[in-house]
């Protein structure tokens, strides 16, 4: 809890009222070039549809270009470096996905602090991942998997869109809090872990919703629980995994964030902006056909998810020594 409090204290740091009138006019001639919004993995992924769909809703509200620049690599690193490197101005922004806490452990040396360096601007969306298995694997709820992999303790495998990924993680954590012995393969992306599932090369996923629903709807995949703390209404009547085991959530989120420092008066407008996005129907739906539960709320609340998802990750990867290679 120290460690949660003082990140989100870094988190809000610099985040100083200005007067009224001040706050204003910046808002207001903001902004007047356009504006890129960095990306950390390629076209094409969940980060990048996000950041294509709320960037032009904001260039819609805000009369200016909000260019998407991909810029994949390390993990996302490679983008949040260029992100917390750049003018605090308002003209660079980062698409946040789960990489923002997970790496903050996962590597012993970053060129940022992203708790330190990088200023919360909004939450956008947080999608569930689904505990499923191949159907030739003969278990129909979270007990009887947690029984079959206690019973053959190294037998089952679980597979992960990378080591370090969100899936990876919420596999290790459900190692951890069960006591069970399944072994993790690692792929490069979501859709080669995905295919060997299928084809029954793996048991066991805890793939993003995104990735996982076309799979389950054809019967290629069997969930057994989603991972978030509540049920989604993708999935109604697919308990959640912590109907089974108690304090166990894990999602995949996103928001938008800008260098540290950056004017008040411009977080604060896109903040305004974000969340006007979240509410509009069109959006709304189109994050409900992503599987997707809007983030909507402050640049304080965002910061918190940060802060509490990086604690959460950090303990998650030194119980399981996990490394990057």
């Amino acid at each position: 809890m120290e460690l949660a409090r003082r990140n989100l204290l870094h988190l809000l740091a610099g985040a100083v009222a200005l007067p009224c009138a001040a706050r204003r006019a910046g808002a207001q001639a903001y902004p007047s070039h356009p504006v890129r919004l960095l990306v950390g993995f390629s076209p094409g992924s969940t980060s990048d549809t996000l950041a294509r769909l709320i960037g032009q809703w904001l260039a819609q509200r805000l009369g200016q270009q909000f260019i998407v620049e991909n810029r994949p690599g390390a993990g996302s690193n490679l983008a949040t470096e260029a992100a917390a490197k750049a003018p605090a101005d308002g003209y660079t922004l980062l698409m946040v996905a789960p990489t923002a806490a997970i790496n903050a452990t996962l590597y012993d040396r970053l060129a940022f602090n992203f708790l330190q360096d990088m200023a919360p601007v909004a939450g956008v969306v947080r999608v569930p991942n689904v505990l499923e298995v191949n159907p030739a694997v003969p278990v129909k709820t979270v007990p009887e998997l947690i029984a079959l992999a206690k019973a053959q303790p190294g037998t089952l495998s679980f597979a992960s869109a990378g080591a370090g990924t969100a899936s990876h993680l919420a596999g290790e954590m459900f190692k951890i809090r069960t006591g069970i012995d399944i072994l993790h393969v690692p792929y490069h992306g979501d859709g080669a872990a995905m295919t060997d599932l299928v084809g029954g090369q793996v048991e066991v996923g805890f793939a993003t919703m995104i990735a996982s629903i076309g799979h389950i709807r054809s019967g290629r995949l069997r969930a057994l629980a989603v991972t978030t703390a509540t049920r989604s209404q993708v999935l109604p009547d697919v308990p959640t995994v912590g109907d089974f085991v108690p304090g166990y959530e894990a999602s995949s989120w996103f928001g938008v964030a800008a260098p540290k420092d950056t004017p008040v008066a411009i977080v604060e407008r896109l903040n305004a902006e974000i969340n006007a996005a979240l509410a509009d129907p069109t959006i709304s739906a189109r994050l409900a056909d992503m599987s997707g539960m809007a983030l909507a709320g402050s640049p304080a609340a965002f910061a918190a998810v940060i802060a509490d998802e990086t604690d959460k990750w950090g303990k998650v990867i030194r119980a399981a020594h996990i490394k990057v290679q």
